[in-house]
């Protein structure tokens, strides 16, 4: 698992903007610092609260020079849908290929819905210099992430 002081793994994947763009990590590091907030499936109870709640939050974010970027394994049209539904202002990142849950190793499996190769509920907040300074995991996907802690995260990181 990555943890704080660990470089960030670098990555290029879809982007869900209302468009289907690239993302490349390097390319974004200027927006630092980078909320990359991982959930399970898009439309489900838990991670719809996280993303809004993350949205009712952007301000603030935005305040403190952060960018905010919601992932999952969910398709980029999925994940236009989503935002388009949900007013989710901030990008998604399309994780289909899985290729970002085995780089930040937050794989889980849901079987009891046959589900496989999931990202657990994570929230990394990485640097200008690609450093990740805050790093949360959960292996129960009920739990959300402790949005203050992140908030203090993103300002301790833009000092």
């Amino acid at each position: 698992m990555i943890n704080v002081g660990d470089t960030a793994p670098e990555f290029t994947a879809p982007m869900a903007t209302g468009e289907v763009e690239s993302f490349a990590l390097s390319d974004h590091l200027d927006e630092a610092p980078l909320v990359l907030a991982f959930f399970p499936a898009a439309f489900t109870t838990t991670c719809m609260t996280e993303l809004s709640t993350f949205q009712e939050r952007l301000g603030a974010f935005e305040a403190s020079g952060a960018s905010i970027y919601g992932i999952s394994i969910d398709t980029p049209f999925t994940l236009n849908e989503l935002r388009e539904q949900h007013g989710i202002e901030y990008p998604l990142i399309s994780d289909t290929n899985r290729e970002l849950v085995d780089l930040y190793d937050i794989s889980m499996d849901f079987e009891a819905s046959g589900v496989y190769e999931l990202a657990k509920r994570s929230v990394f907040v990485v640097d200008g210099d690609g450093t990740v300074t805050y790093a949360w995991v959960s292996d129960d996907p009920a739990v959300e992430p402790d949005y203050d802690a992140v908030e203090d995260a993103v300002v301790a990181a833009a000092e």
